[in-house]
């Protein structure tokens, strides 16, 4: 059922509007015998959802294809068995490329959630279709529930993500989802729970010892109950004496109320307490007990935001039902679930139940009376099935200076105070209160939905702590794609960025860089390598190439982009991946300007209606570049008080913006033009111009950066690289398919000396496409040798040498040329056979090997000479 999978994480072509999508292309349906209403009536009783969903969505129409029926279905299924656990997703679809191949669409908001609902509806539907039954229904839907718990996030983690999303703050998980990243670059802030990069590990670890924290906050005559630190129990007599009951045992360093017993008046209850402590810790706090109500007091950058009035676990009687089944009762409450994901924790029956019970002299087969109380747990913790009642309004200003000022000498900038006192509408000083712990890492869920009272804003506080103001976390994103020229305009984009002081992150075809450092190697064109450089914390502009086959594969890595380029869109690389004209190509690379914020430029080639045409379906501004100052779409659009940037009459690079004329540099004093010479170097520039302008670059740092860009190894490898060796100037460039190359045939024609072309067809391109290499090569050079690539993408060698003779001798029948496979072989055929002076082209896919083998070769060659 399932011929291919692909997760998308970002804006994409199958969607607009979302980002996060399963898209399975489905295997060849032999549909002669399918009945389609069989097969909805038999979905809908397997997985009784799907009657309603099947009626309203008319997924069984007879009107439309059986294999697009079965899409849709497969689409449907895979949505609604997630929805069982997420709701809130809405999105599923079927689509059909080319003549033959049917894809189905859904949403999806955890992904290892998608993929098992996808599987499970591939499997379903598979087994319909074939005639069989499908019993796996019970334990498949289990495991999907256990996906879902897994992976959501805990009541804090979800308000801060949920404010900081509200402000169009990116979120992406990290670290196998144990951290949330939010921002870009060097805005960045990382937070497990609610602990963030910027909290302090001193901080972090003196609130992780309760004795220290103690001391720290009575240096600073701040109440905190008398206590000492005791390892064993031939300690505790000597305890008793020194601090009298009552008291309270816990581990020194524990969190969450575990092992902690209080209210302690016997000497046995006090050893019992130590050991229940000791188990969790080495070193046991035995401290006075406090009385009072147990308050938590939230601060956040050093403000108090919220309070909460805690109450342990308890029931209340009804004089019916026992104490076991009043517990049972409670738990059946929506809110009370396992862990920290739920409003409130469940009750577990645990030995401090028993012994609390027991203490009033009662058993779990107890009937209390009705308004009768039992409590069950002897902390307030939300943890062990307490709940809290919001007090924030009630605090008194003292008590507020109070817990602020003991958050400061802790140095925790999310500070959960743990406080007893009889009464916070009165200074603690008047009633005997005291502070009992600081917590690093407070849980926000009794202020985010309190049992009682007002909830709190609590996820805003801490989002207005690390992005405050109008910080969004955002840097500028500058995406680039095109069919060609977009590693070219990528780079050249970086270069100015880093020119203008930026810390520039760039990802193109030959590697990821951070200001101008190559940190890793190879085609880092796709979505993985944008994320290294946006969760870069040094980068403050990103410059990301974009090639089409990342966007196919998963979309791009960003919701959104400050400005999106697209060069070119032409013939290439089709036939692959189900994109099969021009047309596809288009629609894969127009993800690029969709996906430009709404303020945001659009900046597009106007030269090609196919890109043009974006402009008319893009939500933000758009900016237009052509060679033709007179291009139609340009006068008009500058008309209309638009932007645009062309090359004019006298040779200049001209930004347009309506009724205003901007001259920026002569495109003979452009290094990367080769003097002007090169016209699809040109159109490289201009769109960098472009956005250079909107990023608000002054103009003479942009001629400055421009001038300053040489079509070399270092800062454009593979594009134009002149080396003279042995007299010849051996050119390697990319040019790897027929719209290039025509580009290409532009500047070799304006060189007059003898020409010889090294030339490739690539194994994964059409017929057609290697065919026409060898036209072109045949209209260019004055010598041809042609060659093979090392990884040929399972075609024959001997295929791709006969297809660009073909080429050739189409053009120009009597055209000599010479195979020679191998490419150190055929270059030193080329320079052995040449005259000095004349030029030697290498189109070369693997550029950094070509430079390294032309660089020995010249090496070898003025080793010869001297």
């Amino acid at each position: 059922m399932i011929h291919e999978l692909k997760v998308m994480r970002g804006p994409n072509a199958w969607s607009n509007l979302h980002h996060r999508l399963i898209v399975i292309k489905l295997e060849n349906i032999q549909d002669e015998k399918l009945n389609v209403q069989d097969l909805c009536s038999r979905l809908a009783d397997l997985f009784p959802p799907l009657h309603k969903a099947i009626h309203e969505t008319k997924a069984c129409s007879e009107t439309i294809p059986k294999q697009a029926t079965v899409a849709r279905l497969l689409a449907l299924t895979g949505l609604e068995l997630q929805i069982l656990n997420t709701p809130g997703l809405f999105y599923c679809d079927s689509h059909l490329l080319g003549q033959s191949s049917f894809y189905s669409v859904f949403e999806y908001r955890n992904e290892e959630h998608g993929r098992f609902a996808a599987t499970i509806a591939s499997n379903i539907m598979k087994a319909i279709i074939s005639g069989e039954d499908y019993h796996s229904m019970p334990e498949d839907l289990k495991h999907l529930k256990d996906l879902a718990s897994r992976h959501i996030d805990g009541p804090s983690t979800a308000a801060i993500l949920n404010e900081a999303r509200s402000r169009n703050i990116p979120v992406a998980k990290i670290a196998n989802g144990k951290y949330a990243l939010l921002g870009h670059g060097k805005h960045q802030h990382k937070i497990e729970a609610s602990i963030s990069d910027a909290t302090g590990m001193i901080a972090v670890n003196m609130a992780g010892n309760k004795s220290l924290t103690k001391q720290m906050l009575a240096d600073a005559m701040l109440p905190v109950p008398q206590g000492v630190v005791i390892t064993s129990e031939e300690e505790l007599e000597d305890t008793v004496k020194k601090l009298g009951y009552p008291l309270v045992t816990k581990p020194l360093d524990g969190h969450q109320g575990k092992c902690i017993t209080t209210d302690i008046t016997k000497f046995e209850t006090l050893q019992e307490g130590f050991k229940i402590a000791k188990s969790y810790s080495r070193s046991v706090i035995v401290e006075k007990y406090i009385k009072g109500n147990d308050y938590r007091f939230l601060v956040v950058n050093y403000k108090l935001v919220a309070a909460a009035r805690r109450s342990p676990a308890l029931v209340k009687g009804d004089g019916v039902l026992t104490i076991r089944e009043l517990i049972e009762k409670t738990n059946k409450d929506p809110l009370r679930g396992k862990g920290h994901n739920s409003v409130l924790t469940r009750i577990d029956v645990d030995e401090i139940t028993e012994k609390l019970i027991a203490i009033d002299n009662r058993t779990l087969d107890t009937v209390l009376k009705e308004g009768e109380i039992q409590v069950l747990k002897d902390t307030a913790n939300l943890s062990t099935g307490g709940t809290a009642v919001d007090v924030t309004d009630d605090v008194h200003p003292d008590n507020i200076r109070f817990a602020e000022r003991a958050a400061r000498i802790i140095g925790l900038d999310i500070c959960g105070l743990d406080i007893m006192a009889t009464d916070i509408t009165k200074p603690l000083a008047e009633n005997g209160g005291a502070i009992i712990e600081a917590n690093a890492a407070p849980g926000l869920r009794m202020h985010i939905a309190p049992s009682a009272g007002k909830p709190r804003e609590v996820g805003k506080a801490i989002i207005d702590m690390l992005f405050p103001g109008n910080n969004n976390g955002r840097i500028p994103v500058v995406a680039i794609t095109g069919t060609n020229g977009k590693t070219t305009t990528s780079r050249l984009m970086a270069h100015v960025a880093q020119h203008l002081g930026f810390c520039t992150g760039l990802t193109a075809t030959e590697g990821i860089y951070i200001n101008g450092q190559q940190v890793v190697s190879g085609d880092c064109s796709g979505p993985k390598s944008t994320a290294v450089i946006l969760q870069d914390p040094m980068v403050d502009f990103a410059v990301l190439e974009c090639a089409r086959g990342g966007i196919i594969r998963s979309g791009l890595a960003f919701d959104q982009c400050d400005i999106g380029i697209v060069t070119n869109v032409a013939a290439d690389h089709l036939g692959l991946k189900d994109i099969y004209t021009v047309e596809d190509m288009a629609r894969v690379k127009e993800v690029i300007p969709q996906s430009v914020k709404k303020n945001g430029y659009a900046i597009l080639n106007a030269s090609l209606d196919l890109v043009f045409d974006m402009s008319k379906r893009v939500r933000c501004n758009v900016a237009l570049f052509s060679l033709d100052e007179k291009n139609k779409h340009v006068v008009e659009h500058c008309k209309n008080g638009g932007l645009a940037a062309v090359k004019d009459a006298e040779g200049n690079i001209v930004i347009l913006h309506g009724d205003k004329r901007i001259v920026v540099e002569q495109v003979k004093k452009i290094p990367i033009t080769m003097q002007g010479r090169a016209g699809f170097m040109i159109e490289n520039v201009l769109p960098v111009v472009l956005a250079s302008y909107i990023s608000e670059f002054p103009i003479e740092k942009i001629k400055e950066a421009l001038a300053s860009f040489h079509p070399t190894e270092e800062q454009a490898p593979g594009r134009l690289n002149v080396f003279d060796v042995n007299g010849r100037h051996v050119m390697i460039d990319y040019a790897h398919n027929p719209h290039s190359i025509q580009a290409f045939a532009e500047l070799m024609h304006n060189i007059p000396e003898h020409k010889t072309g090294i030339i490739t067809g690539v194994g994964d391109r059409r017929d057609e496409d290697i065919i026409e290499v060898g036209v072109l090569a045949a209209q260019i050079y004055d010598d041809i040798i042609i060659r093979v690539d090392d990884d040929t993408r399972d075609r024959m060698p001997e295929e791709i040498i006969q297809l660009v003779e073909r080429g050739i001798k189409k053009e120009k029948p009597d055209k000599h040329y010479r195979v020679i496979p191998e490419m150190k072989e055929a270059l030193e055929y080329a320079i052995e056979h040449s005259e000095p002076g004349s030029y030697i082209i290498l189109n070369a896919e693997l550029v950094s090997k070509s430079i390294q083998m032309v660089k020995e070769l010249k090496k070898v060659y003025e080793t010869l000479v001297k």
